[in-house]
């Protein structure tokens, strides 16, 4: 007996199916990345604050072990508050544009740049900590990797999240007392840097 077709091609359901995976899995990685950011602010706060300790201290040797772990810990749930939004959205974005391999090695990139940085030229004294270093470096790859990419469709949501985030950016960059903006510059930088440096090739199109 003759089979009844749906009308709709084979390769479309898998193509779709595939979207809906992809989706998913951007955002279950990013709502798990705020929790666990979350989770540790309360552990923060319970022990008395002793994770502040794993802040960046600039140019002391033993303190680049915590360049990587400072971009975790915030100094107090209003710090947090400002970074969870933008880091979700953000990195919700890159991870389902560029794939989670992509994403993973772009966020590395970026918080082991900008903790590096930091520790460079951070002023002497301070203690550096917190996401919104990886959060400039998301938005500026999103902003300028569709032009390196040259795909319309990136190019796109690269003017929508300037033109929707671009001012607060900006504005992050301004020297202000408790914020480190060398931290957000050399977050954008790396941002940049990891637009070309993880950049779709024709192969992987």
């Amino acid at each position: 007996m003759a089979g009844f077709g749906t009308g709709v091609p084979s390769g479309g359901v898998r193509t779709g199916r595939a979207r809906g995976a992809r989706v998913w899995t951007a955002a279950r990685l990013m709502l798990g990345w705020v929790a666990l950011l979350w989770l540790l602010e309360v552990v923060d706060v319970i022990t008395g604050h002793e994770l502040d300790a794993f802040g960046v201290s600039p140019r002391e040797p033993s303190e680049l072990v915590d360049v990587v772990p400072a971009a975790f810990l915030h100094f107090g749930f209003g710090h947090l508050a400002a970074n969870t939004v933008p880091l979700l959205v953000l990195g919700f974005l890159a991870a389902l544009g560029s794939g989670i391999r992509r994403f993973l090695a772009l966020c590395a990139l970026i918080v082991v740049a900008d903790g590096v940085g930091v520790w460079l030229v951070a002023p002497d004294g301070t203690n550096t900590a917190g996401a919104s270093g990886l959060v400039f470096g998301l938005f500026d790859y999103l902003v300028v990797t569709g032009f390196v990419e040259r795909r319309p469709l990136g190019i796109l949501a690269g003017v929508l999240v300037a033109a929707i985030w671009g001012t607060s950016f900006l504005a992050g960059l301004a020297p202000q007392e408790g914020i480190s903006w060398q931290g957000h510059l050399i977050g954008l930088i790396a941002g940049v840097a990891g637009a070309f440096l993880l950049r779709r090739r024709p192969a992987q199109e």
